[in-house]
């Protein structure tokens, strides 16, 4: 019986194609945010006690967040419009860096409310925008 070993051809090899950094950027980014949005779940009981709190109180932080993306995201895709989509994406990504710098040393928990509100409304625009194909 004859064996034939699989040899990879120059076309093979050549049709491996790298993803484009802007993609790549992305996919990171969209990451990140997604993650930002759930893990505050696990972490309620440490926060709550923490900051003194009941963990129902400090389970506002998940809503909270999510009412910063439903009404921020609109309102600030509408008054952004005008910003080049590279750019606009910048500037929603160092917010949202700047919205969980501010989470993570918060001393109370109302400077917590407005970082996770803020960094729900970078949330929101930046797949309003990074989203859109064209």
């Amino acid at each position: 019986m004859k064996s034939t070993a699989y040899a990879p051809t120059a076309t093979a090899s050549s049709t491996t194609k790298k993803i484009p950094a802007a993609l790549l950027a992305l996919t990171i980014s969209a990451f990140g945010i997604g993650t930002t949005e759930f893990v505050i779940v696990g972490l309620l009981p440490t926060v709550a006690s923490d900051l003194n709190i009941s963990i129902p109180s400090a389970g506002l932080l998940v809503s909270l967040y999510a009412i910063g993306v439903a009404i921020g995201a609109p309102v600030l895709t509408a008054l952004t419009s005008r910003i080049p989509r590279k750019k606009l994406l910048i500037y929603l990504m160092l917010l949202f860096i700047v919205g969980n710098g501010l989470a993570s040393v918060a001393p109370s928990f109302a400077t917590l409310v407005i970082a996770r509100i803020v960094t729900g409304f970078a949330h929101g625009v930046f797949f309003s925008i990074g989203g859109r194909s064209g």
